[in-house]
């Protein structure tokens, strides 16, 4: 099944628009394993196993795995999820951006030994880095686009000739002559509402990855406003208000009742039919 397919069939079944992201932090773990990167997939697996009937989709940030020598707790985790909630999508947010050969062993990465269903990329080199990945046909590409930190403004905001800013650029070729599979997706932050709303303009059929709600103070509502729509998914992500919602042996529920509780906020927010 194609990733853009995945995408509607878990936002109908699991009635949401949530993505948790696996940003695992041993530092942060509950009190009994605390500093433990021996139990990045325990930690991981349980909340996915708390969680799976909530989300539209997980979101593991590989960084956080291979930051503690955890490649292979990451490759565990993908399988588990693919067993316990197959119909489930996972991106893994990587945020790659080469080109030929090297391009063609990251997307190996990604697709072949993760088994990632989705991942994030980095299209500042063009669209010659895009290519290694399109030959994975039923793969999502998801682009960043207008990013959630304040940094981004220094490129993603500034004017091309002719008035355009970056990210619409972006937004205007994952839209359009880039779109070669039908997969591509865009990042644009939660901290940006107006922006949402301006690359859903220019992009109205693609799913949009939008992290910032929660820890990083996007607005819940302001967001599904800018950039739900009824034939384009969004993917709304939400980590360490999740995964850290509690230090103690109940972390896992706690995981879940912030999760219940972020669906339901960002559900209440879709226009009416």
């Amino acid at each position: 099944m194609k990733f853009t397919d995945q995408l509607r069939r878990a936002e109908r079944r699991n009635d949401s628009l949530l993505c948790v992201g696996l940003d695992p932090d041993p530092a942060k773990f509950p009190d009994a394993w605390k500093g433990d990167a021996a139990r990045i997939f325990d930690f991981c697996a349980a909340i996915v196993d708390a969680t799976k009937d909530l989300v539209i989709a997980f979101k593991p940030q590989i960084a956080y795995f291979a930051g503690h020598r955890a490649e292979d707790q990451l490759e565990r985790l993908m399988a588990h999820i693919k067993r316990v909630a197959p119909e489930v999508p996972v991106i893994l947010d990587a945020k790659r951006g080469d080109i030929g050969p090297t391009a063609e062993q990251y997307a190996r990465e990604a697709f072949e030994r993760y088994q990632a269903d989705a991942v994030t990329l980095s299209p500042f080199m063009g669209f010659d880095s895009l290519e290694p990945w399109l030959r994975y046909g039923d793969r999502g590409l998801i682009l960043l686009c207008r990013t959630s930190n304040p940094g981004g403004s220094d490129l993603q905001a500034q004017p091309l000739v002719g008035g355009e800013l970056v990210y619409e650029r972006v937004a205007r070729l994952a839209q359009g002559d880039w779109n070669r599979s039908g997969q591509l997706g865009l990042v644009v932050g939660a901290t940006f509402p107006g922006e949402i709303a301006r690359v859903r303009e220019l992009a109205p059929t693609l799913p949009l990855l939008i992290p910032g709600v929660g820890a990083q103070g996007g607005d819940a509502a302001a967001t599904v406003r800018a950039g739900w729509r009824a034939d384009a998914s969004i993917v709304v992500n939400s980590s360490r208000a999740v995964l850290y919602a509690s230090n103690g042996d109940d972390f896992a529920s706690a995981a879940r009742r912030v999760a219940q509780a972020t669906r339901l906020e960002l559900n209440a927010h879709k226009p009416a039919a």
